[in-house]
């Protein structure tokens, strides 16, 4: 897993790796803005590609005057601007500055009556203020943000864009932040690039590794990691040579009604994808046909009603049980659902319908197994735990309801966040918009469905169908592109994940 630090455990890992590598802070800077000219040259190979390079008078801008030498010596056209908002350049800063001025005139902007004149053309690496603010910026630096909003060219922002708060929300000042095509976040991620009111903000970020020391970095605690492909490979064993369809387990999908049969059937195929063993779906009568045709490999266990669920059947040969897809909300659903949370003990998954239910009657959440895995996008979130002012606050109130119901948060979108009872939470780095489709969600439950009944642990079984339903989109759109594919696509494209994920 990759750990995503506050910006203060990242100063101190700086300051371990320079004394423990060791490393000067200058030969650390070199490292960091050159793995940054790296990105840029091979995105933009052409020499003829203009730069403005707009540097501030900390460290951050000491990167910036590293990336616009280096630049320089590979043969593009570069205009640097330093912006002398602070009292004093820091001593990296200082260095490369004398550095790059052997190399080529630096502008000074000094005053806020002076606007700064890029290249035409050209494309602006943001140095300004990286991720060390902790307030709203103001004054020249400010007026330099201003400048390069209104400028209409491409931005790249080196750690962060300039303005934005690594730690907490920036929504107050949005005006006051550079709006970056490109972010490249040096050393370790930082949380605000996860959370969608920074989109705007960031653009399409890339996290720049610079060889901060293992040691700290492993040693260092955080409640927040980014979901890793290496680590989803290592929650599942060898299939062993002897092991038969009871090895692992039976999951039992309790979905649909009439009308929304499909989801039953989506979420059903996503689960014969999953490796486990054996897959019964129960629901009304009228789907099950639909149900044995499209999924032949499932069984089904066909209610006494017609058009919705109204009881469960014998839960003892299931190992995991999901809830909810395309099963409607009717006064005997709902029942349904509270005989079952109050009185299953097996893994279970909730979704869709069944997050309605329970927004209904929020009690019930008292009462659910423990480790139960709820699946909401923002709209069900929201209403079954209410509005929140930004979303670190959302985020934290995820945290808050998974502590104090012992269970798991699905908090879907993109940069999907599995959030634990523990309150630690995954970010999942697969995935597209092209999976913003009906039914993407119903596949996701099947899936989860089908690693629990393997009998994979609550928390893995999350965080590893999020991210193979999220390399499946991803394969199903480098295929189909975004606008084409559907959820259907998604579960074709789970064998792919798959050996992927084992090869």
């Amino acid at each position: 897993m990759l750990k995503i630090l506050p910006v203060g455990t990242i100063r101190a890992a700086d300051a371990y790796t320079i004394e423990h590598e060791p490393v000067s802070s200058d030969d650390l800077m070199e490292r960091a803005a050159g793995l940054c000219f790296e990105w840029i040259s091979e995105i933009f190979p052409e020499k003829e590609t203009a730069f403005t390079v707009v540097a501030g008078t900390g460290n951050n801008g000491g990167d910036g005057l590293v990336i616009a030498r280096l630049l320089i010596e590979a043969g593009y056209d570069v205009k640097t601007v330093l912006v002398k908002f602070g009292k004093t350049l820091s001593d990296d800063c200082k260095l490369n500055l004398k550095r790059l001025q052997k190399l080529k005139k630096v502008e000074s902007i000094d005053s806020e009556s002076e606007a700064i004149a890029f290249l035409p053309g050209s494309i602006i690496v943001d140095a300004l203020l990286g991720s060390g603010i902790s307030r709203a910026p103001e004054g020249l630096a400010l007026h330099a943000i201003q400048n390069i909003n209104t400028s209409g060219l491409t931005v790249i922002s080196i750690d962060m864009p300039s303005g934005l708060l690594a730690d907490a929300s920036s929504l107050a000042h949005g005006k006051d932040i550079v709006k970056a095509t490109f972010t490249l976040t040096l050393g370790v991620p930082k949380l605000a690039l996860m959370l969608p009111e920074n989109e705007h903000y960031c653009g399409h970020w890339d996290f720049i590794p610079i060889g901060l020391h293992s040691t700290f970095i492993n040693e260092a605690e955080s409640r927040f990691f980014i979901s890793e492909q290496n680590d989803i490979a290592s929650f599942f064993p060898s299939r062993r040579t002897f092991s038969h369809k009871g090895t692992y387990g039976h999951a039992l999908i309790v979905a649909g009604s009439k009308g929304k049969t499909g989801a039953a059937v989506l979420a059903a195929n996503a689960c014969l994808r999953s490796g486990c063993g054996l897959t019964t779906v129960h629901c009304p009568e009228q789907s099950s046909g639909i149900i044995q045709t499209a999924a032949p490999e499932a069984m089904c266990s066909v209610d006494t009603e017609k058009d919705f669920v109204s009881q469960l059947p014998d839960l003892s040969a299931y190992t995991a049980i999901a809830f909810g897809p395309g099963c409607g909300q009717h006064k005997a659903t709902a029942s349904t659902l509270k005989l079952l949370i109050q009185n299953s003990t097996t893994p279970l998954v909730i979704d869709a319908d069944g997050l309605n239910i329970l927004a209904e009657n929020k009690t019930w959440l008292s009462f659910l197994p423990k480790n139960t895995i709820l699946t909401p996008h923002p709209g069900e979130f929201k209403r079954l735990f209410g509005s929140f002012q930004d979303d670190f606050a959302r985020l934290e109130g995820a945290q808050s309801a998974a502590t104090k119901f012992n269970c798991i948060i699905v908090l879907k979108g993109a940069w999907t966040a599995v959030v634990t009872p523990s309150s630690q939470v995954f970010f999942n780095p697969s995935g597209n918009p092209g999976m913003a489709k009906g039914g993407s969600g119903d596949t996701l439950t099947g899936l989860i469905a089908g690693l629990l009944a393997r009998k994979i642990s609550p928390i893995h079984a999350a965080i590893a169908g999020v991210y193979l339903h999220g390399l499946a989109g991803d394969l199903a759109a480098e295929e189909l592109g975004m606008e084409a594919m559907k959820a259907g696509d998604i579960i074709e494209s789970l064998n792919e994940a798959w050996t992927s994920i084992l090869s």
